[in-house]
């Protein structure tokens, strides 16, 4: 099919060359005979047609693209059929990806700057239009020769309704979602309505939200886009691992190495700004494109007349209160505690307190700090019994504040679930650090006869602990 192709007709478009070959189908180079213009010719054949799902992704792609008007979106001219062939023709960009200037070394910080803004200000026009990419990465974004970007490929698009921060559900199916194969690729499910749980877009580049199949909105767009600036200025992706499901714990769990970390010639101001599209809580990153766009052009004005613009003070006094927060033993409800403490010695200092007084209640003090401090094993053996109900599970180990997770095999949809267990933990973590969780599937059979001889264990699946060591599960 795809040799037949070249020098073919489909209704006035005369294919001449073949361009690429995706998940959704082959795209090839043509000419629009009526206006005598190249364009790019997205065709689904024959063998893809008679699939409905495969069909209606493209048919939402076109009218995904088709719904934005920006010189940062490449158009869409038409979608049509012809010869049992499906095609959307859309304007063929001249230039490169992204993916490309970075392997090359061709970008510098003012033009990845200048990318960013680009595709940030078109970004903003799809979102109030109620269209959410999904899938934007490095590879998706072509750069022509003249300097303009282009936003490529929304063929994980979703229309959402237009609006503030409008959330996109993760699916609109039935539930029991298949494993997503492919994870270091780009993950779809193969279905136009998406399923709950079911992981969309590519991995590299997705927000955490995305990563673990939970409610997407336009501030997972603004994560990916940080992604692909953190990429373009360091050449580096800011999360990734030995494995597919060790970057999605990254994603889900780690903080990124600083931009200038990275490279030391970095101005902060640019930190700054690819910081805060990275933040794990949606909340915490930019509302919305046109605040990242703004943003991003004060940076380069800065860094265009070598003047840096004062921080404003509440900027300066939340990222001081951001790395308190880290430092601080149990995070912001342990400076909660303290300052109650501090506060109420205070006031029993004031009033003259008799502390003789103090001694029956320190002793009840005493027993409920015991069994605080046992929480989180408790509730570690709780999360351990749950996850050990998934036939995947073979081992589970826990120390301090890791939990190790050993499986036969790793589907997307266990790793969601255990992720999801995990939060539920912590969510219910009053005081101390947070619980994090890492997936392993690849380990040889030595590896995991080590691990099950090991302190920790609180959970093996029956049969999978040698002999003699049956008393290290109850350590």
């Amino acid at each position: 099919m795809v040799n037949r192709m070249v020098g073919k007709t489909l209704k006035h478009y005369r294919i001449e060359s073949r361009l690429g070959k995706g998940g959704m189908g082959v795209v090839y180079r043509a000419r629009d005979t009526r206006l005598d213009r190249p364009v790019a010719l997205k065709t689904l054949p024959p063998g893809l047609i008679a699939d409905p799902d495969r069909k209606n992704r493209l048919l939402l792609e076109a009218r995904s693209a088709a719904a934005v008007a920006h010189p940062a979106i490449a158009q869409v001219y038409d979608i049509d059929e012809a010869d049992g062939v499906l095609f959307i023709a859309m304007e063929c960009v001249d230039g490169r990806t992204v993916t490309g200037l970075i392997a090359d070394g061709e970008l510098d910080q003012l033009g990845a700057i200048e990318i960013a803004i680009q595709v940030a200000e078109g970004l903003a026009k799809a979102h109030e239009a109620g269209v959410l990419h999904r899938d934007i990465k490095s590879d998706n974004i072509m750069v022509t020769r003249d300097g303009h970007a282009k936003l490529l490929d929304f063929g994980l698009a979703k229309l959402v309704e237009p609006g503030p921060a409008a959330p996109e559900g993760p699916g609109d199916g039935e539930p029991g979602a298949a494993p997503v194969p492919g994870l270091d690729r780009t993950l779809t499910q193969g279905r136009v309505r998406t399923i709950p749980g079911a992981v969309l877009g590519t991995l590299s580049y997705m927000s955490p939200e995305q990563a673990r199949g939970k409610e997407l909105d336009r501030r997972s767009d603004i994560f990916s886009l940080g992604t692909v600036l953190y990429e373009m200025v360091t050449s580096e992706l800011p999360f990734k691992g030995d494995t597919p499901l060790d970057t999605m714990h990254a994603i889900a769990y780690e903080e990124a190495r600083p931009v200038t970390a990275v490279r030391r010639d970095l101005p902060a101001g640019l930190h700054r700004v690819v910081s805060r599209c990275l933040r794990k809580n949606p909340d915490d990153r930019y509302p919305d494109a046109n605040a990242l766009a703004a943003d991003l052009k004060r940076l380069k004005r800065d860094i265009e007349t070598g003047t840096a613009a004062q921080v404003p003070a509440a900027e300066r006094l939340r990222s001081w209160a951001e790395r308190l927060e880290l430092s601080f033993p149990g995070g912001a409800k342990g400076m909660l505690v303290l300052a109650g403490a501090i506060a109420l010695a205070a006031l029993l200092v004031a009033v003259r307190f008799n502390w003789g007084g103090l001694i029956v209640p320190a002793f009840i003090g005493l027993f409920v700090y015991r069994h605080f401090r046992n929480r989180k094993k408790r509730m570690i053996a709780a999360f351990a019994k749950k996850a050990g109900r998934f036939p995947q599970v073979r081992l589970i180990l826990a120390r301090e504040d890791r939990v190790t997770v050993v499986l036969d095999q790793a589907p997307a949809k266990v790793y969601i679930r255990i992720t999801a267990l995990v939060d539920e933990l912590n969510a219910r973590l009053f005081v101390g650090k947070g619980v994090t969780a890492d997936v392993k599937s690849d380990l040889s059979e030595d590896e995991v006869r080590t691990m099950q001889k090991q302190v920790g264990v609180v959970y093996a699946r029956e049969g999978a602990l040698p002999a003699g060591a049956e008393g290290a599960a109850g350590d």
